[in-house]
């Protein structure tokens, strides 16, 4: 069975199941049998910015009607759909929890299991569950202005169906849940041994007694390899470039402490604020003082390495925090070379062989498994197909308003969380946003809100993200730019973000402002063909 689709230039199909075919965009369609449904707003995605959002508009807007669309058979997002050996947090559960549900495990650099568990508990309390549609695969949105309304058309068991809504929140993250990126290596095709992504772990992989090197030097990378150590016979880490890598109790002792004289929500509280307030202090020293913050960083390895070390292999060539600083919590990561379980090797590949992989310095690395811990595909939006009034929406053309807006696009809100702090920190923020966008818009009954930048070729583009992280420099055109001026800046900062999104007017005279049309004037709502 097909779906028809019909545009001015004739007919376009649609396959149910097959992959990688999605609803075309551009023309206006019309669609045998699809069933639709009206909501105020459609969140997608149900992982911590989804569930969040949802928690939040269920708390602030009870009066809105909402749905929570998510791809997956179960929610968590990241936390469901990673499932590698010792996946965990890199990021502290006081920060990376909802503002407004405590995080009670003694455990701050939590597993994947225990985040997702905790993702499930909160929109159990907070009312979300009922709202939530597994299985439905959001694959293109519309917008018609004449209407003031989004057509959501998503897929689910192989069938289309669609979703009216005034607002669309795009909680799906910022990397592609189809694919990593994987280097197309060399003779990758001689190797008699599996090659694995860590996106799609294989659940009956075995590594016990194996030799197992991981390609990469990310947050990643430092994860596998003192939990695969446990078990493999060794585990080598193969990087081109070194990251910093800092040691962290995986309990947070003033947490704890706490806990235990005060009440649960105020002890969250302290603890949340005190961790902001530290890292916040700790990325701007690194940004101001960078060669000194260098030099403590490397100080702090080389306390935890054996005598002797050679610390090349943990000396970047880049200044802290233009990537990511990976976290060893109570120094993994260490251990597992000072115990010999695990090495660095600091070179590159020239070409898999039968037996493992030689490097381009000569050297040879001998595995019976290789994990490309190579990185993300980044997308914007959830590789969903963006169309505003008949127009295609290219993220890479547009400005972020204020990070969680885009010029040129209504009613529409997306995610994308700190990179130098915890992603739910900005997700917090732009879910609370949202809500006060939604309650300015009723109290002056107005049905369209738009970010507007007049004369953008006077704006210069800077890149979203100031990161030189590969995964990051690969989709830098495809990711939205920001400007040089306010509100077309992206923050970095969770302090300046509160000033913006939770104290600053809704009504900034940037944002722009519509009534709905009268009916009379409205396009007709797509109908099933006949």
């Amino acid at each position: 069975m097909c779906r028809v689709f019909t545009d001015k230039s004739g007919l376009l199909l649609y396959l149910p199941g097959h992959r990688g075919v999605s609803l075309p965009i551009g023309f206006s369609s019309r669609v045998q049998s699809m069933k639709r449904e009206s909501f105020d707003v459609v969140i997608v995605g149900a992982g911590l910015s989804g569930i969040g959002a949802a928690a939040h508009l269920g708390m602030r807007c009870p009066d809105k009607t909402y749905v929570v669309l998510e791809a997956r058979a179960s929610m968590g997002g990241t936390w469901d759909l990673f499932r590698y050996p010792g996946i965990r947090s890199d990021s502290d559960m006081h920060t990376l929890g909802f503002s407004f549900s405590p995080w009670r495990d003694p455990k701050a650099i939590a597993d994947g299991p225990s985040i997702k568990k905790y993702i499930e508990e909160t929109a159990a309390e907070y009312g979300v569950t009922p709202h939530l549609r597994l299985g439905h695969k959001v694959i293109a949105a519309r917008w018609s202005s004449a209407s003031a309304h989004w057509l959501v058309s998503a897929e689910v068991d192989g069938e289309l169906c669609e979703f009216e809504c005034r607002f669309l929140f795009m909680g799906s993250g910022y990397y592609s849940y189809e694919q990593g990126y994987a280097p197309d290596f060399e003779g990758r095709d001689d190797f008699r041994g599996p090659i694995v992504h860590p996106q799609f772990w294989p659940e009956d992989l075995d590594y016990r007694g194996k030799r197992v090197v991981v390609i990469g030097s990310g947050a990643t990378a430092v994860t596998l390899v003192p939990e695969l150590s446990k078990q493999a016979a060794h585990v080598t880490m193969l990087q081109r470039s070194p990251s910093y890598i800092v040691a962290r109790p995986a309990e947070d002792f003033i947490a704890n402490f706490l806990r235990r004289y005060i009440s649960e929500s105020a002890s969250y509280r302290i603890t949340r604020w005190k961790n902001i307030l530290l890292g916040r202090f700790f990325n701007w020293r690194a940004r101001a003082k960078p060669q000194s913050t260098a030099r403590l960083l490397l100080k702090w390895a080389k306390k935890r390495l054996p005598e002797g070390f050679d610390m090349s292999h943990f000396t970047p060539r880049y200044k802290p925090w233009d990537q990511r600083i990976c976290l060893a919590p109570d120094g993994d990561f260490f251990s597992a070379i000072c115990e010999g379980k695990a090495s660095v090797e600091t070179d590159e590949v020239e070409r898999f062989t039968e037996a493992g992989i030689l490097l381009k310095s000569g050297k040879s690395l001998d595995a019976d498994i290789v994990v490309s811990a190579t990185g993300l595909k980044l997308v914007t939006g959830g590789e969903v197909a963006i169309e505003v009034d008949g127009r295609p929406i290219r993220f890479g053309d547009t400005f972020s308003y204020k990070g969680v807006m885009f010029d040129g696009v209504p009613n529409f809100v997306l995610v994308f969380g700190y990179t130098m702090a915890s992603w739910t920190l900005k997700a917090d923020l732009a879910a609370i946003y949202f809500c006060r966008l939604i309650q300015h818009m009723d109290q002056a009954q107005l049905a369209i809100a738009v970010p507007v930048l007049h004369d953008p070729d006077s704006m210069p583009k800077r890149p979203l993200i100031d990161f030189n992280s590969g995964y990051v420099l690969r989709a830098i055109d495809q990711l939205p730019k920001q400007g040089n001026r306010a509100p077309w800046i992206v923050h970095q900062d969770y302090l300046a973000d509160r000033k913006v999104l939770l104290r600053e007017p809704i009504d900034d005279g940037i944002l722009q402002f519509r009534k709905a049309a009268p009916a009379a004037d409205k396009t007709p709502a797509l109908q099933p063909a006949s």
